[in-house]
């Protein structure tokens, strides 16, 4: 499976899609990037005078990109073909998220994820955010069941 497919089987719309690029995809981690453009939605009344990313979206791109890609790769071959072509459902089930910098309109970030289990459908992941500069925006752990 290519890192299109696996973005391609995403269960995201467009509005509601955190994942550009991946760069690396193994069995014990994935990592890539997105961009957030200055027309996203939640700019408009998220500090409406200082644009700055929500939080709960930096859980959501460290999610999409950390644990939901990562998932799709590692349920490759056991995914049904109706799954192949409808894309793999992951619930969020627990996120312990430290912040450490904030994210500004037109700002790339790279997510990292490493791989601390998957089994009985559950997949945990340490995961990191960094900014275009290096800099760890957010890091902690996040889990999800597959469905």
């Amino acid at each position: 499976m290519t890192k299109e497919e696996i973005i391609a089987q995403l269960p995201y719309g467009n509005d509601f899609l955190f994942v550009d690029t991946l760069e690396e995809v193994s069995e014990t981690g994935v990592s890539g990037s997105y961009t957030f453009r200055v027309n996203e939605v939640f700019y408009n009344s998220h500090f409406k005078d200082f644009a700055i990313t929500p939080g709960v979206i930096l859980i959501e791109c460290m999610a999409q990109i950390g644990l939901v890609c990562l998932g799709i790769y590692l349920q490759r071959e056991h995914l049904p073909k109706d799954k192949l072509t409808s894309g793999l459902q992951m619930l969020l089930t627990e996120s312990e998220v430290e912040f450490l910098k904030p994210v500004f309109p037109k700002e790339t970030v790279t997510v990292a994820s490493e791989l601390i289990y998957f089994r009985f459908q559950k997949l945990k992941c340490k995961v990191k955010m960094t900014n275009s500069k290096g800099e760890v925006v957010c890091k902690g752990v996040l889990s999800g069941m597959l469905g």
